[in-house]
């Protein structure tokens, strides 16, 4: 693999990255010390130049950074999901302190979301169970998702800000829908069995495994927006069209030697998606979607493209730049380290 550029976030170990939605040159990791465990987290606000990656600004807490997720109505601004059940609103023209603090969740905030389209809410969710929906201008939430149990990731439908997704340790995917009436499901529309089999036949040679198992993460496509990407403990990526849940998933892929951490869908080709796992790799696939086939299989089998394993930790983030020529992508691991590099190598078959 070509040259990276690497960045080490001395004595934290990172749980996310995110680029900046504003700027190709902009990258914030989210870290604990001792993996999380126990101490203080570090938001790293990095700039890339010429001297390559660089701290602009860093932001300490008392509890560890889960996840983060840059503002979308302000250049300067981005959140971190702590450890205590609070999300923090930082501004890296403010030194030290945050500028809002909003906490009612009672465990772990564990992931944060920034909406894509009305850009003016965000949604958590914690190991408490719920989902939560919030403006950054006020500190009380605008309401409250049960899930019922340990909720990892949380996101919005990149088309619609009414639909959000949660997936969680009971191996389900939960899509609400803001604009239904708030009855006992409590804006819950769809619960998909992530473990269930597929109701057509599998492709030859692909048997995953069809107990229950928790969810990690999870990711909507960017260009087909039924279309979600789950991953977990059982190692396998699923694809699911919450059109019709009742099918099964739409394409697996399987590879990962052990949890899959963290998934992200390219923004620039709707087949692509990133993977983050537990075996220290980083793997780029195709779900097949595009691919030309006589016979298009009931279920895609999909395909690695190619696989990074320059890390020597559990990775735990991965995302897209998305300027420039629409490969460049930013990895951390628990082994103190931010990665920069070039996914189009694999994409041209040199991977």
């Amino acid at each position: 693999m070509a040259s990276m550029l690497e960045f080490r976030t001395a004595g934290f170990n990172p749980y996310a990255v995110k680029y900046s939605p504003y700027y190709d040159s902009r990258i914030a990791v989210a870290s604990a010390a001792n993996y999380g465990i126990v101490g203080n987290g570090r938001l790293f606000c990095l700039g890339l130049g010429p001297q390559g990656v660089q701290v602009e600004k860093t932001f300490d807490t008392n509890d560890a950074q889960y996840d983060l997720a840059w503002s979308e109505i302000n250049e300067n601004q981005l959140l971190a999901a702590c450890g205590d059940g609070s999300i923090k609103l930082y501004d890296v023209n403010v030194d030290e302190f945050p500028v809002m603090n909003f906490h009612e969740h009672k465990r772990e905030a564990y992931a944060v979301a920034w909406s894509p389209v009305t850009k003016d809410t965000f949604a958590s969710s914690s190991w408490d169970g719920t989902v939560k929906i919030w403006s950054p201008a006020r500190k009380e939430s605008l309401r409250t998702l049960p899930v019922g149990n340990c909720t990892y990731s949380t996101s919005y439908c990149p088309s619609n800000p009414n639909i959000i997704s949660a997936v969680s340790t009971d191996s389900h995917l939960r899509i609400f829908d803001l604009r239904t009436p708030v009855n006992a499901q409590y804006h819950l529309t769809t619960k998909i069995p992530v473990h269930q089999p597929p109701s057509v036949p599998m492709p030859p040679g692909v048997s995953p495994p069809c107990m229950p198992a928790e969810i990690l993460t999870h990711d909507w496509n960017k260009y087909r927006d039924s279309v979600v990407a789950t991953g977990g403990v059982d190692r396998v990526i699923r694809t699911f069209d919450i059109r019709n849940p009742a099918a099964g998933p739409a394409a697996i892929m399987m590879g990962h030697d052990y949890a899959v951490r963290r998934l992200a869908w390219s923004p620039h080709a709707a087949d692509i998606l990133l993977s983050a796992s537990y075996d220290m790799t980083v793997r780029l696939w195709t779900d097949g979607s595009t691919m030309a086939t006589d016979q298009s299989p009931p279920v895609n089998p999909g395909l690695q493209l190619g696989i990074m394993n320059r890390h020597t930790e559990f990775v735990t983030g991965v995302d897209w730049c998305l300027f420039g020529v629409g490969g460049w992508v930013a990895t951390v691991a628990w082994d103190e380290r931010l990665l920069l590099w070039d996914a189009n190598i694999m994409l041209q078959g040199r991977g």
